[in-house]
């Protein structure tokens, strides 16, 4: 494993409240990533930023995270209008 420092809890506090932003990379099946662009294609509201946080953000708080920032995305994504898929 890679010797380099790891973030503690203290660390990621301090990430959560600056906002800052990091990057993502994963691999989708090709069935996900189909319908992750058609929808963002056909909702021109949303990207696949915002599709992304959203999803993310309804998982944790669904599985018990009570995280006040993660909770506002998933309120704000709630209440955001969007044409039916």
């Amino acid at each position: 494993m890679d010797q380099t420092r790891q973030p503690n809890l203290t660390d990621k506090k301090l990430v959560e409240c600056s906002s800052n932003k990091i990057s993502l990379e994963t691999e989708l099946s090709e069935t996900l990533y189909n319908t992750m662009k058609d929808f963002v294609l056909s909702n021109p509201t949303w990207d696949q930023y915002k599709l992304i946080n959203s999803a993310l953000a309804t998982f944790l708080v669904q599985n018990g995270c009570t995280d006040n920032s993660v909770s506002e995305i998933y309120l704000n994504q709630l209440f955001t209008p969007s044409k039916s898929f």
